[in-house]
């Protein structure tokens, strides 16, 4: 692997870089493989046995090491959202949010460039289930994935927009915290992504500098007075690190907030920063730092100009059967009903006025002739109502199911029910008299073979 000479020498006098190391480890070919469970789904690497095998990632209660990469493709517990793969050294968002702010209280959070979606499962695998996060993402396309994501781990506090950060600037001081892993010329990833230094260049890291500014500048109003602001990149460059935390503490009144870091993590600090080095930690290239907003802020009140249409009494009872309901109020738009968090709705109504909104809550499902279409959302989630049946499939079987194919399989009962892999939940199946409709998404469905 041949990497840019540039690179390395703008990096000579950078904390932490050690170039033969970092030559060597690049050189290597060693590939880490990392996964991040679902709290919601399964707490224990050994609820998953063809998994884990390399060890526990030291900051992050969640995070595992795999002694080989399997196939992710073709392992029903993947897509059935019970962990996220992703890379090691991003998990450390997770240090950077309990030493900085209190969990345990309801706050409103913002991952402002949040597709795929690593750092907001993560996120919301954190925060308190009366807490708000919204995962935004300004690419239409990569904002389908995020959704896509959200819904797999099982989301009900989340809503997903599709805006450019300068859209939120109306939102003035409504986040406790704002998360910005921030678009960048990626360096951080060669060792797993080699093609990517294709795509490096001097100009292109200024280039990055330059945007990450323009985010930060754009979105600062929306943090609250003594609100946490996090930052991070995939680069190695200065220009989008320290430097970039040098021109927040000059623009703005913000203070640098140091963290506890184990000598033992090879983590090195650097101008109140950190920086994860390949060959230093076991994980790829990253930097993040935290600050705290200390300038008074002006703070938007709330208020809504249009009610969201509500369910009536008949329509809840027929979702009441679908899904455990007390902690919800249900709204639709063109029959389609949502489940809001109760003690959310009326901010998720307020941000429905202000954002382009992708999705929020739980789909539920569609109202048809007083009947409801349960949708993948629903099944994704763990409040399905505890009277739904579920067929539990083998794994030739699962993935058939999720391939979209017909899966055969002997059932007593007939109408909607559960494929479920080892008891989770892979999506729904509609038994009748001669067959087994299969519902899974299309757009999601597995398309290679094995």
């Amino acid at each position: 692997m041949q990497l840019p000479q540039q690179l390395l020498d703008s990096l000579h006098d950078v904390p932490g870089f050690d170039k033969s190391a970092f030559e060597a480890v690049h050189n290597s070919g060693e590939q880490i493989t990392s996964i991040r469970l679902n709290p919601f789904k399964c707490k224990d690497i050994s609820q998953l046995p063809p998994l884990g095998g390399g060890g526990a990632v030291s900051w992050s209660q969640y995070g595992y090491y795999l002694s080989e990469r399997p196939s992710f493709t073709f392992d029903p517990l993947f897509h059935a959202g019970c962990y996220y793969v992703q890379e090691a050294s991003s998990m450390f968002l997770e240090q950077a949010l309990k030493q900085t702010i209190d969990l345990s209280k309801d706050i409103k959070v913002l991952d402002l460039c949040a597709a795929p979606g690593g750092k907001s499962t993560h996120i919301q695998s954190l925060i308190s289930k009366n807490s708000l996060l919204v995962s935004n993402e300004v690419i239409k396309s990569r904002a389908a994935v995020l959704k896509d994501n959200i819904i797999k781990w099982g989301c009900s506090n989340v809503m997903v927009t599709n805006n450019d950060p300068k859209d939120f600037s109306k939102l003035k001081g409504y986040f406790d915290v704002i998360v910005i892993d921030a678009p960048c010329s990626g360096s951080g990833l060669f060792r797993r992504e080699p093609e990517a230094m294709e795509e490096w260049s001097v100009n292109n890291v200024q280039l990055c500098s330059q945007r990450q500014q323009r985010i930060l500048a754009d979105v600062w109003p929306v943090l609250k007075e003594n609100g946490i602001l996090i930052y991070s990149t995939c680069s190695y460059s200065i220009e989008e690190d320290e430097q970039i935390m040098n021109w927040l503490l000059s623009e703005f009144q913000i203070s640098n907030l140091k963290l506890q870091i184990p000598s033992a993590t090879g983590i090195i600090e650097s101008n109140g920063g950190y920086r994860f080095w390949p060959d230093k930690v076991k994980g790829e290239g990253f930097f993040i730092a935290c600050f705290q907003k200390t300038e008074d802020a002006e703070t938007i009140i709330p208020k809504l100009k249009n009610k969201t249409e509500p369910v009536t009494k008949k329509e809840a009872e027929i979702i009441g059967k679908w899904i455990e309901s007390d902690e919800f109020h249900f709204i639709k738009n063109k029959n389609i009903v949502y489940a809001w968090p109760k003690l959310l709705a009326d901010d998720f109504a307020f941000l429905l006025q202000h954002l382009f909104v992708a999705y929020s809550g739980i789909i539920v499902g569609e109202l048809m002739r007083d009947k409801l279409v349960p949708d993948h959302a629903l099944a994704m989630s763990p409040f399905v109502h505890a009277t739904i049946k579920r067929i539990n499939v083998d794994k030739e079987q699962a993935i058939n199911y999720l391939k979209r194919k017909d899966v055969n399989i002997e059932a007593a009962d007939k109408g909607w029910q559960l494929a479920a892999y080892q008891g989770y939940p892979l999506g729904w199946m509609n038994v009748l008299a001669n067959r087994i409709n299969n519902y899974y998404p299309k757009e999601l469905r597995i398309l290679k073979d094995n």
